[in-house]
């Protein structure tokens, strides 16, 4: 299958390793076409996993993003969600009818992406879809590499328009076979791991952060205290996925922590496998960070707004959401990105219902 893999962080050469190893014909695209030069002079990625290191072939690479695009059934967008409405912008004049765009994780940027396609005028009858995580635990070893520590084995992942789920999961599950069908966009958003994991991380280990070099949030920086903040974070993000008819599975956090539960996104054992890597030892600027702009100014902002919408208490999310304002001297819950900001804070459940299902065409 052609695939397009749009960015250059993480993730992105995740996907361009493990997607061209599969056989797929990958063509990535990056802004800066300075930093492609060692991998499209290279003509292959570097991946390192459980199996050692290996050159892997990559069928294009380029800075052209109509050549990246065009043609391709899949369009991969692994990139924070900060971005999304500029990638939209940048991708809408060379989208073609039934091209899936998807987002690993999205936040509600399948909305995001479709309604900016939509204003600017591109095709009508693309699908977009967003997962629960990324489909690697990954890090960029130099300019031209890659690191993964661990790979989804259940990839929960929503659709937008919802009538066009099974042509988009066709396409998907041909591509990352761990995807597992939900009800639909908003389904998916709310089963973001990002915005429950990193907010109580970044925000109870903000002093070691700053006072240290580097940091793993995810060894020392996860304390039984903050365990504790994260189950019950996510207890609300259950409650609201409850208060909207969602049904189970959920993916509770706790099971992602617990080697001999129940099988979470990347399987058992896998924070341990984390941890174990020490790929994420690394320095965190709190204000600038992913973590941050991403999981929290847009995530975790989000999950208030759908819980206030809902009418469902969330009161550590947004006592989470409060502390990370004060500490960047923004307020999310109005900057953010919501429910209010996204212009669906007047819809009934029937009227976004109806979004959801049929897409920009009840907009």
């Amino acid at each position: 299958m052609d695939i397009a893999v749009i960015g250059g962080g993480n993730g992105c050469y995740a996907a361009v390793a493990d997607l061209s190893e599969q056989g797929h014909a990958v063509r990535l695209w990056r802004r800066d076409a300075n930093a492609l030069g060692p991998l499209r002079d290279a003509g292959h990625i570097k991946l390192r996993d459980f199996q050692g290191l290996r050159e892997v072939p990559v069928a294009r690479v380029t800075d052209d993003v109509g050549e990246a695009v065009r043609g391709a059934q899949l369009v991969l967008c692994c990139l924070p969600a900060t971005t999304q409405a500029d990638v939209a912008r940048r991708i809408a004049p060379h989208l073609e009818d039934d091209q899936v765009v998807f987002m690993p994780p999205g936040t509600f940027g399948s909305y995001v992406m479709a309604s900016t396609v939509a204003g600017a005028g591109g095709a009508q009858n693309v699908m977009f879809a967003e997962a629960g995580t990324l489909p690697w635990l990954a890090r960029k070893s130099g300019p031209a590499g890659v690191s993964i520590s661990g790979r989804t084995t259940r990839l929960p992942t929503g659709v937008f328009p919802a009538a066009r789920a099974l042509d988009a999961y066709s396409v998907l599950q041909d591509a990352f076979p761990a995807i597992e069908p939900l009800v639909d966009a908003l389904d998916g958003a709310l089963m973001n791991a990002g915005p429950i994991i990193h907010p109580p991380l970044i925000l109870m280990n903000a002093g070691p952060i700053q006072h240290f070099e580097t940091w793993d949030i995810h060894n020392e920086g996860t304390q039984p205290a903050i365990r504790r903040v994260t189950d019950a974070l996510d207890a609300e993000r259950i409650a609201v996925r409850e208060a909207l008819g969602y049904p189970a599975p959920h993916f509770p956090l706790r099971d992602h922590y617990n080697a001999s539960g129940d099988e979470w996104m990347y399987g058992n054992a896998a924070h341990e496998k984390l941890v174990d890597s020490g790929d994420w030892r690394e320095p965190l600027d709190l204000a600038k960070h992913r973590y941050m702009r991403e999981d929290i100014a847009c995530g975790l902002a989000f999950l208030v707004s759908v819980a206030r919408w809902s009418a469902v208490s969330a009161p550590v999310a947004s006592g989470l959401l409060s502390i990370a304002s004060a500490l960047v001297g923004e307020d999310f819950s109005r900057a953010g990105r919501t429910f209010e900001t996204l212009g669906l804070a007047t819809y009934s459940r029937t009227e976004l219902a109806d979004l959801l299902s049929r897409g920009m065409a009840a907009a």
